[in-house]
């Protein structure tokens, strides 16, 4: 009897080594092909603390309603469930707005990578979708409003503190600070436990099915531009109502038709409906449509259920300074 007790938690000793090592590759291989993000606990620098005062103030817009967190709230994780987001001038947006966490390690911003920085994107706001007629316009609103001093203790060493390219530098400041590690960024740290068991499957089957060869860095996506629908049209699986040229619009090259910037998959789980035009409310709907008109396979029920459980170990928290100055989140 000893010994058969002796032999099974031998064997149980045994399959706990072989899970472990297991764990590790499986770390190994995602650290390599992704990466963590860590949340910094250092205090917003003025310039972060300027450009969150800005991001949330609907004063600074053509119609005095409309700011930057109009169209990126934090029940919907920095991104906007509506398929398009009203603008100051009373119209929609052309495409869907995505998250802004962790969005500043991208090398390109925006659905076409049409802004290379957040400052630039932020700037070029001023006069899309804030609705000003001209930069001089938005500096002036900037002015009446009493920002000056602020700005000026964000750029004391600017003559000329007060200005639109500044503007873009505190919301690129504030915008810096958005990040969300989850569980899969423990999991990279080396707990077991915060991946389930179906999850760290899923992660498998993520990598395995091909879908890591665009989704892949720190962000899970954002580094790439790739044409949407590379084995079948897009819109034929996502009801899309018009197709979209993508980064063609801008570049006039037919091999940027339906070209996009690869989303970052970082809260995912929590920023429906997904692709550039909103077209598709379910993620399970999303991984599958991904996987037939990218890589041209048909995934089954389980193997899409995996890898929506581990999409959802990608969802953090919602920072605590995405809210005015004064304010927690509102969820």
């Amino acid at each position: 009897m000893r010994r058969r007790l002796a032999v099974c938690f031998l064997a149980l000793g045994l399959g706990a080594a072989d899970s472990a090592a297991a764990d590790d590759a499986l770390r190994r291989e995602a650290a390599a092909l992704f990466g963590q993000i860590r949340a910094s606990g250092d205090p917003l620098s003025p310039q972060a603390e300027l450009g969150r005062a800005l991001f949330w103030d609907a004063r600074v817009s053509a119609d005095g309603k409309t700011a930057c967190g109009s169209c990126h709230e934090a029940r919907d994780w920095g991104a906007d469930r509506r398929k398009f987001s009203p603008d100051a001038r009373g119209a929609l947006t052309s495409r869907h707005s995505p998250t802004v966490f962790n969005s500043m390690s991208q090398p390109a911003l925006r659905w076409l990578s049409d802004r290379k920085t957040g400052a630039q994107q932020a700037e070029g706001s001023l006069t899309g979708s804030l609705g000003f007629a001209s930069m001089d316009a938005a500096a002036a609103k900037l002015s009446e409003l009493g920002y000056l001093a602020r700005f000026r203790t964000a750029f004391p060493e600017d003559e000329r503190a007060l200005s639109t390219a500044n503007y873009g530098r505190a919301l690129e400041a504030y915008q810096a600070t958005l990040a969300t590690p989850a569980a899969f960024d423990r999991f990279l740290a080396g707990d077991d436990r915060a991946l389930s068991e179906r999850q760290q499957t899923g992660l498998k089957t993520f990598i395995a099915t091909g879908c890591a060869g665009c989704h892949n860095g720190v962000n899970l996506g954002g580094a790439l531009n790739m044409k949407f629908g590379v084995t079948k049209d897009y819109w034929l699986e996502t009801g899309s109502v018009k197709p979209d040229p993508g980064r063609f619009a801008v570049t006039k090259r037919e091999d940027d038709r339906y070209v996009f910037r690869v989303p970052m998959l970082r809260n995912v789980a929590k920023t429906a409906p997904y692709f550039h035009d909103g077209s598709v409310g379910d993620l399970d709907r999303a991984v599958r449509i991904m996987a037939l008109v990218q890589l041209g396979r048909t995934l089954d029920d389980a193997a899409v259920g995996d890898i929506v459980s581990f999409l959802e170990a990608l969802t953090g928290e919602v920072p605590p300074q995405y809210a005015p100055p004064g304010e927690r989140p509102h969820l």
